[in-house]
C-alpha cells in the first residue's frame, strides 16, 4: 500500500482507536459500494488504511536501539537494532488480490478451513474479514477483507510484520493462499 494510511483516513498518526473507528464509519458513507456513488475499490482502500493505522496503534512497542547480545550469540558486539514495527516496510496491502467464484459467506468458510492450515485464526468476523497469524515460512499478522464482486467475492490482503522478522513477499502470501484453496476444492486422490 503505498497511500500514508492516516492521509486516507483524514486523520493525525497519532489518533486514537475512537478516531480511527469515526474516520472509518464517516468514510465508509461516501464510499460503501452500497451506497450511491460507493465503489468497492475507494471502500477497500479505507479499510486498508484503517486496518494499517489500527496495527500500528496496538503493535507491541519497538525494541530499543541498543540490543544485548543473546547468550547463545557468538559475536561479542551488540546487535543491531530491530526495525520498529511501526516504521515503513513493516506493512503490505493489496486491495483486489484475488477472487473466489463464490458469495462471500461460502468463501469465508473455505477461507476459515485454509487459515487453520497456514497458521492460526484471529479473529473472524463472518463473512467480511478473517484476521490469521501467519507459520512458516510467513510469519506475520494477516488480514483478508472479502468484498462481494458479482456474484464471488474479491478478497484484500493485508500484512503487518512481527518487530524481529522482516516483512513476507506480498505475492508469495496471495499464492499460498490461492494454492490452498485450490487444493481444498480440487483435494489430491
Amino acid at each position: 500500500m503505498t497511500d500514508d494510511p492516516y492521509a486516507v483516513l483524514g486523520v493525525d498518526p497519532d489518533a486514537d482507536e475512537a478516531t480511527l473507528r469515526a474516520a472509518r464509519r464517516r468514510l465508509a458513507k461516501a464510499t460503501h459500494p452500497d451506497h450511491q456513488g460507493g465503489d468497492a475499490g475507494r471502500m477497500g482502500r479505507v479499510n486498508a488504511a484503517f486496518d494499517v493505522a489500527m496495527a500500528r496503534l496496538h503493535a507491541p512497542p519497538s525494541v530499543p536501539t541498543s540490543v544485548a547480545p543473546t547468550p547463545s550469540s557468538s559475536s561479542s558486539s551488540p546487535s543491531p537494532p530491530r526495525p520498529p514495527a511501526r516504521g515503513p516496510g513493516r506493512f503490505a496491502h493489496d486491495v483486489a488480490s484475488f477472487t473466489i467464484e463464490a458469495l462471500p459467506a461460502e468463501a469465508f468458510e473455505a477461507l476459515l478451513i485454509v487459515a487453520t492450515w497456514l497458521g492460526e485464526v484471529l479473529v473472524d468476523d463472518p463473512p467480511y474479514q478473517l484476521d490469521v497469524e501467519l507459520g512458516e515460512p510467513f510469519e506475520c499478522w494477516c488480514r483478508l477483507d472479502l468484498v462481494p464482486d458479482a456474484g464471488a467475492s474479491t478478497v484484500a490482503v493485508t500484512l503487518v510484520a512481527h518487530d524481529d522478522l522482516p516483512l513476507p513477499d506480498l505475492d508469495a502470501v496471495r499464492d499460498a493462499w490461492v494454492a490452498a484453496l485450490n487444493h481444498l476444492g480440487h483435494p489430491d486422490p
